[in-house]
This record gives structure tokens, C-alpha cells and sequence, in this order.
């Protein structure tokens, strides 16, 4: 069972049947179902969810379904938000950790990268992506979840693994996260492997990030805001693509 927002959605990877998103979640179902023969899957991920949506909409269809493994990545679209309430973000993380933790449910989550390393705006951003990472360990710690600390892995920021918006994995960085995320459940499998294979990349010139900066803001910043304006969100009319759980099929 996956609940989130667009990264557990699958945004940025549409490498699925017909072009749709597939994403690091339904990566780590196949490759679970390909260790174990077999696996019931449902993704209630939506994109652009904020935590309290992700809480209010996805918990109790989430419970409803008794998962022994679930996942929980939310937050990030409040932490990005000017004006962002971080113990209300980190409260709501604190209680669903707790209830799915409650079911005897195994619990897996993740922490953030450093956004300085992301995109231009990061440096406005760090301190809170430093607390929200730091909140989310000790609620991971409090509730026996299992959580792939991302933040400090210096190539998790690599441009290789994103898509131009910098906010959304590409499809090898859904792959890598999907690796990241079976090393906290497979003994088998090497923990700190998932980004072991990502040779070291020259930085850009400066006049090349200077440019890459400003495609950038014209492309996604400044479509995002004028979205917040109008009070709207990408997941506008969206309903989770795997809502029920159902047997995992292996890719082509």
C-alpha cells in the first residue's frame, strides 16, 4: 500500500503501460513481487495532495485495505509553500506513522534532499528542509518506521536523477528510489547500494546553471505560482490510478 502525493503517484516516470506514470512505488511492488512470487498492490497517491489531504482522503481507504507494508511520503507540497506551519505538517506525519504503526502494519518513509542542491531558490528553503527532515526521523524513530534517510546522500541531488522541474524524480531516479526503498525491507539486498552506481558528474559553468536557472523559473516556478494564486493544484480532478489491491504484474 503506497499513500502520498506526486512522487508516489508517479510523476515524472511514464515508463508504465500506454505511457502512464509508474513510478518508484509500483518499481518496489514489482521488484517484491518478483523476490517473494507475488504481490497485492494499491497506490492512493495523488499529486499536489497536502499532508492534511493526504491524512483526510488516503488514511482510512488505507486501513480499510489491512496492508502488512505501506508507505507514507507527504509533506513536501506544504514545506515548499511560503507561510508553512511545519509542527501542523509534521503533527499530521506524526499521527498517520502512528495509527498505520498501530495495525502492526510495517511502515516505510523517507526524508528530503537538500534543496540548495535542487534548484535556485534552495538556499530560501534549506533551514526548513533541514527541520522537516530532522522531524521526520524522530517521528520514524518513535513509531519503528523504517525510513531511507535521503538528505544526506550528496547524489541524491545529482540532475540525473530529475526531471527539468527539479521537483519530480526522472525515471532512473524512480528507479534508484525504488532500489533505496527495497533495501529497507530485503536483508538481501545492499542498503547503501541504491546510488552506489552513480559515478561522480562534472558541475556545469556557471553561465550554463545560469541559464538552466532561468528556464527554469519561466517553465515551472512561475507556472506553479500562478497556480497557488488561483487557489489551484496538478491533482485537480485526479483519482488514485490503483485504488484497490490487486495482483502486481511484472513489466513487459
Amino acid at each position: 500500500m503506497a499513500i502520498g502525493d506526486s512522487q508516489t503517484e508517479g510523476v515524472g516516470d511514464p515508463t508504465g503501460p500506454g505511457g502512464l506514470e509508474r513510478g518508484w512505488a509500483d518499481r518496489f511492488a514489482e521488484s517484491l513481487a518478483a523476490r517473494q512470487g507475488g504481490l497485492l498492490y494499491a497506490n492512493l497517491a495523488i499529486r499536489g495532495r497536502l499532508i492534511a489531504q493526504v491524512d483526510e482522503q488516503q488514511m482510512e481507504p488505507a486501513l480499510a485495505m489491512e496492508p502488512d507494508l505501506v508507505s507514507v511520503v507527504a509533506g513536501l507540497n506544504d514545506v515548499i509553500r511560503p507561510g508553512c506551519d511545519l509542527d501542523a505538517v509534521l503533527d499530521r506525519m506524526d499521527g498517520m506513522q502512528r495509527r498505520l504503526a498501530g495495525t502492526g502494519a510495517t511502515v516505510l518513509s523517507i526524508t528530503y534532499p537538500d534543496p540548495v542542491g535542487l534548484m535556485p531558490v534552495g538556499r530560501y528553503l534549506a533551514d526548513r528542509f533541514a527541520a522537516f527532515n530532522q522531524g521526520l526521523r524522530e517521528i520514524a524513530a518513535r513509531h519503528g518506521t523504517r525510513l531511507l534517510d535521503v538528505e544526506p546522500v550528496a547524489a541524491a541531488t545529482d540532475d540525473r536523477l530529475w526531471c527539468p522541474d527539479r521537483l519530480h524524480l526522472n525515471p532512473f531516479g524512480h528507479e534508484r528510489l525504488a532500489a533505496g526503498m527495497v533495501g529497507l525491507v530485503d536483508p538481501e539486498a545492499d542498503p547503501d547500494g541504491w546510488l552506489a552506481e552513480l559515478p561522480p558528474a562534472p558541475p556545469p559553468g556557471t553561465l550554463r546553471r545560469a541559464a538552466t536557472e532561468l528556464r527554469w523559473a519561466g517553465a515551472f516556478l512561475a507556472p506553479w505560482a500562478w497556480r497557488r494564486l488561483r487557489g489551484r493544484s496538478s491533482g485537480d480532478g485526479r483519482v488514485a490510478r490503483r485504488p484497490r489491491l490487486a495482483p502486481v504484474r511484472q513489466p513487459g
